[in-house]
Protein backbone atom coordinates (compact mmCIF):
# COMPACT_ATOMS: atom_id res chain seq x y z
CA UNK A 1 0.00 0.00 0.00
CA UNK A 2 2.79 2.36 0.81
CA UNK A 3 4.46 1.67 -2.54
CA UNK A 4 1.21 2.35 -4.46
CA UNK A 5 0.75 5.61 -2.58
CA UNK A 6 4.25 6.78 -3.51
CA UNK A 7 3.64 5.93 -7.18
CA UNK A 8 0.36 7.88 -7.21
CA UNK A 9 2.07 10.88 -5.54
CA UNK A 10 4.84 10.86 -8.13
CA UNK A 11 2.26 10.80 -10.88
CA UNK A 12 0.45 13.79 -9.37
CA UNK A 13 3.71 15.74 -9.42
CA UNK A 14 4.80 14.54 -12.84
CA UNK A 15 1.59 15.29 -14.77
CA UNK A 16 1.54 19.07 -14.14
CA UNK A 17 5.25 19.23 -14.85
CA UNK A 18 4.79 17.45 -18.15
CA UNK A 19 1.84 19.71 -19.01
CA UNK A 20 3.89 22.83 -18.35
CA UNK A 21 6.77 21.45 -20.33
CA UNK A 22 4.42 20.67 -23.19
CA UNK A 23 3.10 24.21 -23.32
CA UNK A 24 6.64 25.57 -23.02
CA UNK A 25 7.77 23.36 -25.84
CA UNK A 26 4.78 24.29 -27.94
CA UNK A 27 5.73 27.92 -27.51
CA UNK A 28 8.92 27.16 -29.35
CA UNK A 29 7.82 24.48 -31.79
CA UNK A 30 4.09 24.97 -32.41
CA UNK A 31 3.69 26.96 -35.59
CA UNK A 32 1.09 29.66 -36.08
CA UNK A 33 -1.19 28.73 -39.01
CA UNK A 34 -0.35 30.28 -42.36
CA UNK A 35 -1.86 33.64 -43.29
CA UNK A 36 -2.47 34.80 -39.73
CA UNK A 37 -2.08 38.50 -39.05
CA UNK A 38 -2.30 40.06 -35.60
CA UNK A 39 -2.49 43.85 -35.29
CA UNK A 40 -1.39 44.00 -38.95
CA UNK A 41 1.68 41.83 -38.34
CA UNK A 42 1.99 38.65 -40.44
CA UNK A 43 2.86 35.94 -37.93
CA UNK A 44 1.93 32.89 -40.02
CA UNK A 45 4.46 30.10 -39.74
CA UNK A 46 6.18 31.59 -36.67
CA UNK A 47 6.39 29.85 -33.35
CA UNK A 48 3.91 31.12 -30.77
CA UNK A 49 6.70 32.79 -28.77
CA UNK A 50 8.17 34.48 -31.85
CA UNK A 51 4.73 35.57 -32.99
CA UNK A 52 3.92 37.12 -29.61
CA UNK A 53 7.29 38.91 -29.60
CA UNK A 54 6.67 40.28 -33.10
CA UNK A 55 3.21 41.56 -32.15
CA UNK A 56 4.54 43.22 -29.01
CA UNK A 57 7.45 44.80 -30.84
CA UNK A 58 4.91 46.37 -33.14
CA UNK A 59 2.91 47.61 -30.13
CA UNK A 60 6.07 49.11 -28.61
CA UNK A 61 6.93 50.78 -31.94
CA UNK A 62 3.51 52.42 -31.97
CA UNK A 63 3.78 53.32 -28.28
CA UNK A 64 7.11 55.09 -28.83
CA UNK A 65 5.31 57.56 -31.08
CA UNK A 66 2.90 58.51 -28.31
CA UNK A 67 3.31 60.90 -25.38
CA UNK A 68 1.23 61.61 -22.32
CA UNK A 69 1.19 65.35 -21.57
CA UNK A 70 -0.03 66.76 -18.26
CA UNK A 71 -0.44 70.53 -18.24
CA UNK A 72 -0.31 72.80 -15.21
CA UNK A 73 1.93 75.66 -14.17
CA UNK A 74 4.44 73.70 -16.20
CA UNK A 75 4.21 70.79 -18.65
CA UNK A 76 4.92 67.19 -17.63
CA UNK A 77 5.65 64.76 -20.50
CA UNK A 78 5.82 60.96 -20.22
CA UNK A 79 6.73 58.35 -22.86
CA UNK A 80 7.83 54.73 -23.18
CA UNK A 81 9.11 53.03 -21.03
CA UNK A 82 7.52 55.29 -18.37
CA UNK A 83 4.33 54.33 -20.16
CA UNK A 84 3.99 50.58 -20.63
CA UNK A 85 1.21 48.20 -21.63
CA UNK A 86 -0.60 44.94 -21.03
CA UNK A 87 -2.14 42.81 -23.80
CA UNK A 88 -3.69 39.44 -24.65
CA UNK A 89 -1.32 38.72 -27.54
CA UNK A 90 -0.42 35.22 -26.33
CA UNK A 91 -4.06 34.17 -26.10
CA UNK A 92 -4.85 35.65 -29.52
CA UNK A 93 -1.87 33.96 -31.22
CA UNK A 94 -2.44 30.62 -29.53
CA UNK A 95 -6.08 30.49 -30.63
CA UNK A 96 -5.58 31.82 -34.16
CA UNK A 97 -6.90 29.99 -37.25
CA UNK A 98 -5.43 29.76 -40.70
CA UNK A 99 -5.84 32.96 -42.69
CA UNK A 100 -7.36 34.80 -39.73
CA UNK A 101 -6.97 38.53 -39.00
CA UNK A 102 -6.89 39.44 -35.35
CA UNK A 103 -6.47 42.42 -33.07
CA UNK A 104 -5.15 42.33 -29.55
CA UNK A 105 -6.60 44.15 -26.60
CA UNK A 106 -3.97 46.60 -25.35
CA UNK A 107 -4.21 48.67 -22.18
CA UNK A 108 -1.63 51.31 -21.28
CA UNK A 109 -0.47 52.35 -17.82
CA UNK A 110 1.93 54.87 -16.34
CA UNK A 111 4.58 53.30 -14.15
CA UNK A 112 4.49 54.73 -10.60
CA UNK A 113 1.25 56.60 -11.27
CA UNK A 114 0.52 57.20 -7.58
CA UNK A 115 3.95 58.67 -6.90
CA UNK A 116 3.87 60.77 -10.07
CA UNK A 117 0.42 62.15 -9.26
CA UNK A 118 1.57 63.02 -5.76
CA UNK A 119 4.62 64.84 -7.14
CA UNK A 120 2.64 66.79 -9.74
CA UNK A 121 0.02 67.83 -7.20
CA UNK A 122 2.69 69.00 -4.76
CA UNK A 123 4.37 70.93 -7.58
CA UNK A 124 1.12 72.53 -8.71
CA UNK A 125 -0.17 73.35 -5.23
CA UNK A 126 0.82 76.36 -3.18
CA UNK A 127 -0.30 77.74 0.14
CA UNK A 128 -2.07 81.09 0.18
CA UNK A 129 0.06 84.08 1.13
CA UNK A 130 -1.91 86.21 3.55
CA UNK A 131 -1.73 89.99 3.16
CA UNK A 132 0.89 91.38 5.50
CA UNK A 133 2.80 94.47 6.53
CA UNK A 134 6.53 95.01 6.98
CA UNK A 135 7.44 97.37 9.82
CA UNK A 136 10.01 99.98 8.83
CA UNK A 137 12.35 101.79 11.18
CA UNK A 138 12.53 104.80 8.85
CA UNK A 139 10.27 106.42 6.28
CA UNK A 140 6.72 105.15 6.09
CA UNK A 141 5.95 103.06 9.19
CA UNK A 142 4.71 100.09 7.17
CA UNK A 143 4.99 98.64 3.70
CA UNK A 144 1.88 96.65 2.80
CA UNK A 145 1.66 93.54 0.61
CA UNK A 146 -1.58 92.13 -0.77
CA UNK A 147 -0.51 88.49 -0.65
CA UNK A 148 -2.07 85.93 -3.00
CA UNK A 149 -4.56 83.08 -3.03
CA UNK A 150 -3.20 79.55 -2.93
CA UNK A 151 -4.01 76.45 -4.99
CA UNK A 152 -4.55 72.82 -4.15
CA UNK A 153 -4.30 70.27 -6.97
CA UNK A 154 -7.02 67.61 -7.13
CA UNK A 155 -5.00 64.38 -6.94
CA UNK A 156 -7.95 62.01 -7.32
CA UNK A 157 -9.10 63.81 -10.46
CA UNK A 158 -5.58 63.83 -11.89
CA UNK A 159 -5.17 60.07 -11.47
CA UNK A 160 -8.56 59.49 -13.09
CA UNK A 161 -7.76 61.83 -16.01
CA UNK A 162 -4.38 60.19 -16.66
CA UNK A 163 -5.96 56.72 -16.78
CA UNK A 164 -8.70 58.00 -19.08
CA UNK A 165 -6.15 59.60 -21.41
CA UNK A 166 -4.15 56.37 -21.67
CA UNK A 167 -7.32 54.45 -22.45
CA UNK A 168 -8.64 56.93 -25.04
CA UNK A 169 -5.92 58.07 -27.38
CA UNK A 170 -3.48 59.93 -25.12
CA UNK A 171 -5.39 63.21 -25.03
CA UNK A 172 -3.99 66.22 -23.13
CA UNK A 173 -4.45 66.13 -19.37
CA UNK A 174 -4.84 69.25 -17.24
CA UNK A 175 -4.02 69.30 -13.55
CA UNK A 176 -7.10 70.82 -11.98
CA UNK A 177 -6.57 72.99 -8.92
CA UNK A 178 -8.94 74.36 -6.33
CA UNK A 179 -8.37 77.93 -5.19
CA UNK A 180 -7.42 78.35 -1.53
CA UNK A 181 -8.68 81.79 -0.55
CA UNK A 182 -6.77 84.10 1.75
CA UNK A 183 -8.36 84.22 5.18
CA UNK A 184 -7.28 87.77 6.02
CA UNK A 185 -8.07 91.05 4.32
CA UNK A 186 -5.89 94.08 3.78
CA UNK A 187 -8.31 96.09 5.92
CA UNK A 188 -7.55 93.72 8.80
CA UNK A 189 -3.81 94.14 8.28
CA UNK A 190 -4.19 97.92 8.34
CA UNK A 191 -6.31 97.65 11.47
CA UNK A 192 -3.47 95.68 13.09
CA UNK A 193 -1.00 98.45 12.28
CA UNK A 194 -2.89 101.66 12.99
CA UNK A 195 -1.38 104.49 15.03
CA UNK A 196 -2.49 104.08 18.63
CA UNK A 197 -0.69 107.00 20.22
CA UNK A 198 2.27 109.37 20.02
CA UNK A 199 4.01 111.31 22.77
CA UNK A 200 6.62 114.04 22.39
CA UNK A 201 8.93 115.84 24.81
CA UNK A 202 11.28 118.75 24.08
CA UNK A 203 14.89 119.51 24.97
CA UNK A 204 17.59 122.14 24.41
CA UNK A 205 19.00 121.23 21.03
CA UNK A 206 22.10 123.39 21.61
CA UNK A 207 23.20 121.08 24.44
CA UNK A 208 25.07 118.67 22.19
CA UNK A 209 26.10 115.96 24.72
CA UNK A 210 22.55 115.64 26.06
CA UNK A 211 21.00 115.73 22.58
CA UNK A 212 23.46 113.08 21.42
CA UNK A 213 22.53 110.74 24.30
CA UNK A 214 18.82 111.18 23.59
CA UNK A 215 19.31 110.29 19.94
CA UNK A 216 21.53 107.32 20.74
CA UNK A 217 19.15 105.82 23.30
CA UNK A 218 15.97 106.38 21.29
CA UNK A 219 17.63 104.87 18.22
CA UNK A 220 18.18 101.62 20.10
CA UNK A 221 14.42 101.37 20.73
CA UNK A 222 13.29 102.50 17.29
CA UNK A 223 11.72 99.68 15.27
CA UNK A 224 11.10 97.46 18.27
CA UNK A 225 8.28 94.90 17.89
CA UNK A 226 6.62 93.81 21.12
CA UNK A 227 4.47 90.67 20.94
CA UNK A 228 1.31 90.20 22.94
CA UNK A 229 2.20 89.35 26.54
CA UNK A 230 5.87 90.25 26.06
CA UNK A 231 7.59 92.38 28.70
CA UNK A 232 9.87 95.19 27.53
CA UNK A 233 12.90 96.28 29.56
CA UNK A 234 14.43 99.67 28.84
CA UNK A 235 17.79 98.74 30.34
CA UNK A 236 18.00 95.46 28.43
CA UNK A 237 17.14 97.21 25.18
CA UNK A 238 19.27 100.35 25.46
CA UNK A 239 22.09 98.68 27.34
CA UNK A 240 24.75 100.12 29.62
CA UNK A 241 25.24 103.86 29.31
CA UNK A 242 29.01 104.15 29.04
CA UNK A 243 31.57 106.11 27.07
CA UNK A 244 32.71 102.86 25.46
CA UNK A 245 29.20 102.48 23.99
CA UNK A 246 29.10 106.04 22.69
CA UNK A 247 27.31 107.89 25.51
CA UNK A 248 28.56 111.32 26.56
CA UNK A 249 28.69 113.24 29.84
CA UNK A 250 25.74 115.55 30.57
CA UNK A 251 23.61 116.65 33.53
CA UNK A 252 21.93 113.88 35.54
CA UNK A 253 20.06 113.87 38.86
CA UNK A 254 21.97 112.16 41.65
CA UNK A 255 21.19 112.29 45.36
CA UNK A 256 18.78 115.18 44.86
CA UNK A 257 21.33 117.25 42.94
CA UNK A 258 21.99 118.00 39.27
CA UNK A 259 25.51 116.73 38.53
CA UNK A 260 27.53 115.67 35.51
CA UNK A 261 27.26 112.00 34.55
CA UNK A 262 27.64 109.70 31.55
CA UNK A 263 24.32 109.21 29.77
CA UNK A 264 22.62 112.42 30.87
CA UNK A 265 19.36 112.82 28.93
CA UNK A 266 18.53 109.12 28.68
CA UNK A 267 15.83 109.54 31.33
CA UNK A 268 13.99 111.86 28.96
CA UNK A 269 13.88 108.98 26.48
CA UNK A 270 12.50 106.53 29.06
CA UNK A 271 9.98 109.13 30.22
CA UNK A 272 8.76 109.82 26.69
CA UNK A 273 8.43 106.10 26.01
CA UNK A 274 6.59 105.60 29.32
CA UNK A 275 3.94 108.15 28.40
CA UNK A 276 3.48 106.64 24.95
CA UNK A 277 3.04 103.03 26.08
CA UNK A 278 0.66 103.88 28.94
CA UNK A 279 -1.55 105.64 26.40
CA UNK A 280 -1.33 102.57 24.14
CA UNK A 281 -2.80 100.30 26.82
CA UNK A 282 0.38 98.68 28.13
CA UNK A 283 0.72 97.58 31.75
CA UNK A 284 3.75 99.16 33.46
CA UNK A 285 5.48 96.60 35.69
CA UNK A 286 8.36 98.82 36.88
CA UNK A 287 8.93 102.57 36.96
CA UNK A 288 10.81 105.01 39.20
CA UNK A 289 10.15 108.73 39.67
CA UNK A 290 13.05 111.16 39.73
CA UNK A 291 14.09 112.52 43.10
CA UNK A 292 13.59 116.01 41.65
CA UNK A 293 10.83 117.17 39.32
CA UNK A 294 11.84 117.46 35.67
CA UNK A 295 10.78 120.18 33.30
CA UNK A 296 9.85 118.17 30.20
CA UNK A 297 6.73 116.44 31.63
CA UNK A 298 4.17 117.24 34.34
CA UNK A 299 4.67 115.72 37.82
CA UNK A 300 4.01 111.96 38.02
CA UNK A 301 4.54 111.56 34.27
CA UNK A 302 8.26 110.75 34.50
CA UNK A 303 10.14 107.42 34.47
CA UNK A 304 13.74 107.51 35.66
CA UNK A 305 16.28 104.84 34.68
CA UNK A 306 19.69 104.37 36.23
CA UNK A 307 22.36 101.71 35.96
CA UNK A 308 20.89 98.24 36.13
CA UNK A 309 18.78 98.71 39.26
CA UNK A 310 16.27 101.34 38.13
CA UNK A 311 14.48 100.20 35.00
CA UNK A 312 11.37 100.98 32.99
CA UNK A 313 9.46 97.79 32.26
CA UNK A 314 6.05 97.30 30.74
CA UNK A 315 4.03 94.43 29.37
CA UNK A 316 2.07 94.41 26.14
CA UNK A 317 -1.43 93.66 27.41
CA UNK A 318 -3.31 94.66 24.25
CA UNK A 319 -3.82 91.10 22.92
CA UNK A 320 -2.04 92.13 19.70
CA UNK A 321 1.45 92.98 18.49
CA UNK A 322 2.77 96.49 19.12
CA UNK A 323 5.24 98.36 16.92
CA UNK A 324 7.35 101.19 18.39
CA UNK A 325 8.84 104.01 16.36
CA UNK A 326 11.19 106.67 17.76
CA UNK A 327 12.05 109.92 16.05
CA UNK A 328 14.44 112.56 17.36
CA UNK A 329 14.35 116.04 15.86
CA UNK A 330 16.53 119.07 16.55
CA UNK A 331 14.85 119.71 19.89
CA UNK A 332 12.37 116.90 20.51
CA UNK A 333 12.04 113.16 20.88
CA UNK A 334 8.84 111.42 19.86
CA UNK A 335 7.59 107.88 20.36
CA UNK A 336 4.74 106.46 18.29
CA UNK A 337 3.07 103.13 19.02
CA UNK A 338 1.20 101.16 16.35
CA UNK A 339 -0.99 98.09 16.61
CA UNK A 340 -4.58 96.93 16.84
CA UNK A 341 -5.01 98.10 20.39
CA UNK A 342 -7.69 96.88 22.74
CA UNK A 343 -10.38 99.27 21.56
CA UNK A 344 -9.95 101.66 24.49
CA UNK A 345 -8.83 105.28 24.59
CA UNK A 346 -6.32 106.19 27.31
CA UNK A 347 -5.78 109.66 28.74
CA UNK A 348 -3.45 110.74 31.56
CA UNK A 349 -3.88 113.62 33.98
CA UNK A 350 -1.38 115.08 36.47
CA UNK A 351 -2.54 116.65 39.73
CA UNK A 352 -0.35 118.44 42.27
CA UNK A 353 -1.54 117.62 45.77
CA UNK A 354 0.95 119.59 47.87
CA UNK A 355 3.98 121.83 47.75
CA UNK A 356 7.15 121.15 49.75
CA UNK A 357 8.85 124.47 50.63
CA UNK A 358 12.52 124.74 49.77
CA UNK A 359 14.93 125.53 52.55
CA UNK A 360 17.27 128.51 52.32
CA UNK A 361 20.99 128.45 52.92
CA UNK A 362 23.36 131.39 53.26
CA UNK A 363 26.80 131.34 51.71
CA UNK A 364 29.55 133.83 51.23
CA UNK A 365 30.76 132.04 48.10
CA UNK A 366 29.06 133.55 45.01
CA UNK A 367 29.84 130.42 42.98
CA UNK A 368 27.60 128.34 45.22
CA UNK A 369 24.59 130.63 45.00
CA UNK A 370 21.59 129.23 43.17
CA UNK A 371 17.91 129.66 42.86
CA UNK A 372 15.99 126.92 44.62
CA UNK A 373 12.68 125.31 43.83
CA UNK A 374 9.85 124.03 45.98
CA UNK A 375 9.21 120.31 45.97
CA UNK A 376 5.97 118.71 44.88
CA UNK A 377 3.64 115.93 45.86
CA UNK A 378 1.57 114.75 42.93
CA UNK A 379 -0.69 112.08 41.51
CA UNK A 380 -1.30 110.74 38.02
CA UNK A 381 -4.70 109.48 36.91
CA UNK A 382 -5.54 107.31 33.94
CA UNK A 383 -8.91 107.65 32.22
CA UNK A 384 -9.98 104.67 30.11
CA UNK A 385 -12.86 105.03 27.65
CA UNK A 386 -14.20 101.88 26.01
CA UNK A 387 -17.55 100.92 24.52
CA UNK A 388 -18.98 104.28 25.57
CA UNK A 389 -18.03 103.77 29.22
CA UNK A 390 -15.44 105.87 30.99
CA UNK A 391 -13.55 105.13 34.19
CA UNK A 392 -10.73 106.99 35.90
CA UNK A 393 -8.19 105.26 38.15
CA UNK A 394 -5.31 106.47 40.26
CA UNK A 395 -2.15 105.49 38.41
CA UNK A 396 0.57 106.61 40.85
CA UNK A 397 1.55 108.95 43.69
CA UNK A 398 4.95 110.63 43.84
CA UNK A 399 6.95 113.08 45.92
CA UNK A 400 9.67 115.28 44.43
CA UNK A 401 12.21 116.87 46.75
CA UNK A 402 12.71 120.64 46.88
CA UNK A 403 15.90 122.25 45.64
CA UNK A 404 17.51 124.33 48.37
CA UNK A 405 17.86 128.11 47.86
CA UNK A 406 21.49 129.12 48.32
CA UNK A 407 21.80 132.86 48.91
CA UNK A 408 25.11 134.67 48.83
CA UNK A 409 25.40 137.52 51.32
CA UNK A 410 28.40 139.77 50.85
CA UNK A 411 30.32 140.67 54.03
CA UNK A 412 31.23 144.38 54.65
CA UNK A 413 31.80 146.93 57.55
CA UNK A 414 29.03 149.14 59.05
CA UNK A 415 29.56 152.72 60.12
CA UNK A 416 30.84 151.62 63.51
CA UNK A 417 33.43 149.46 61.87
CA UNK A 418 31.54 146.26 62.58
CA UNK A 419 30.88 143.60 59.91
CA UNK A 420 27.31 143.21 58.67
CA UNK A 421 25.55 141.06 55.98
CA UNK A 422 23.50 142.46 53.05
Amino acid sequence: MKRKFIIKLNLLILVPALTAGLFFTCGFFFKVPAGVTVDGVDVGGLSVRSAVTAVRENTIKNLKSKKLCVNGKRRYVFAYPEINFKDNAREVVASSKKGGTYSTEVSYYLNGLDEIATYICADESCAPVEPYAVFNSYGEPFTYFEGSDGAEADREKLVSDIKNSLENGFGEVYARVNVLKRTKTMDEVRADTKLLTSFTTYFDGSNYPRSHNIRLASGKINGRIIRDGEEFSFNNTVGVRSEARGFKTAKIIENGEFVEGVGGGVCQVSTTLYNAVVRAGCYVTEYHPHSLAVGYVPPSFDAMVSGTYCDLKFKNATCATLFVRAYTGDNFVKFSVYGRGDGAKYEMMSRVTASIPAEEEITDDPSKARKGKDGTKSEAYLTVTKDGRKRTVLLRRDSYSPVKHVVCEEVGEDQNGEQSGD
